[in-house]
C-alpha cells in the first residue's frame, strides 16, 4: 500500500466516521470518537473488501465503492464496539 493510498483511506475514514455517526445515532462516541472509529473502520473495510474481491474497494482512490466500503467498515466497527460497551 502506497503513502497516497494511506492518505486517501485516512480522508475516507474521516468522512466515513462522520457518516457512520449520523447513521448509528445514539451509539456513537461523539464527533472525534466516530472519526477515529471511521479511520480504523475504513482500513478494516478496505482490507476486507480487497480480501473478499469486492471491485473498487481496495483501489486506494476516491470512488463510490471505496466510500461505501469505508462507511460499511466504520458501521461494523461501531456496531461491534457498541456490543462490547453494553
Amino acid at each position: 500500500m502506497s503513502l497516497e493510498s494511506i492518505i486517501i483511506w485516512l480522508v475516507l475514514g474521516i468522512v466515513a466516521g462522520w457518516i457512520a455517526g449520523k447513521i448509528f445515532r445514539g451509539a456513537g462516541f461523539g464527533l472525534v470518537g466516530n472519526i477515529i472509529v471511521g479511520i480504523i473502520g475504513s482500513f478494516v473495510g478496505g482490507w476486507l473488501g480487497g480480501a473478499l474481491g469486492i471491485a473498487g474497494a481496495a483501489t486506494g482512490g476516491f470512488s463510490l465503492a471505496s466510500v461505501l466500503t469505508a462507511v460499511a467498515g466504520a458501521l461494523v466497527l461501531l456496531f461491534l464496539i457498541s456490543l462490547i460497551k453494553k
